[in-house]
């Protein structure tokens, strides 16, 4: 699996510890992780929540990444953002019970974290251990096992729904402020990471444009 990793401007210090931690649990397990920054609170490049959510979802309809862990001061923001986005499911995940219902009952491809509100004394040990419980095993199982089916079925569901309350994401890409857009796919590595792994031609070849 690729695994994205977005931090927006207000938490970008402490990118670091989140993507060595993240690297720490999902590397073994065979998954590869894409740190799209921000990489610090001084970069160049800064991303608001809202375009964190929008980077979210072109990587995530472009299969340029398959899962997108991202935040902001208390998740909410970030949150909302992704999800106001095609065929993006991000749940807000504060704790590793959190993380584990999310993956087994919503089999969602995103998750926003509060990287101030709570993140205090065990912080390390808080996302070691929600990475722990959201990348190990198989997702979309059910919680409790009983009531997988209907919960199986609740997720087909809420994704067609989605398909009808959303447009397309590359109708979206034309459509919205060419500015804000070409801000936001302006970092520091992400010609690197996404051009090698986008799966949309459409998508990229459009990306290009709006960065040449």
């Amino acid at each position: 699996m690729k695994i994205a990793l977005i931090n927006e401007n207000s938490q970008a210090t402490k990118n670091g510890l989140i993507c060595e931690t993240l690297k720490k649990v999902v590397e073994p397990m065979g998954h590869e992780v894409f740190n799209y920054g921000m990489y610090s609170a001084e970069d160049v490049h800064q991303l608001t929540y809202v375009q964190a959510g929008l980077l979210t979802a072109i990587l995530i309809n472009s299969k340029a990444a398959d899962f997108v862990v991202t935040g902001c001061g208390t998740g909410s923001g970030a949150m909302l953002a992704a999800n106001s986005f095609p065929n993006v499911l991000c749940g807000l995940i504060v704790d590793p019970s959190d993380a584990y219902m999310f993956g087994q009952i919503n089999d969602g491809n995103a998750i926003a974290m509060p990287y101030a509100k709570g993140f205090g004394w065990g912080a390390e040990l808080n996302l070691q251990y929600i990475f722990e419980k959201l990348f190990e095993g198989e997702r979309g199982l059910g919680y409790p096992r009983e009531r997988a089916v209907p919960e199986q079925r609740n997720k087909r569901i809420l994704d067609d729904v989605k398909k009808v309350t959303h447009v397309d994401m590359l109708t979206i890409l034309h459509n919205i402020d060419q500015e804000f857009l070409k801000q936001t796919i302006s970092g520091e590595r992400f010609q690197e990471y996404f051009f090698a792994n986008c799966q949309d031609e459409a998508i990229a070849t459009y990306l290009k444009t709006v960065l040449a």
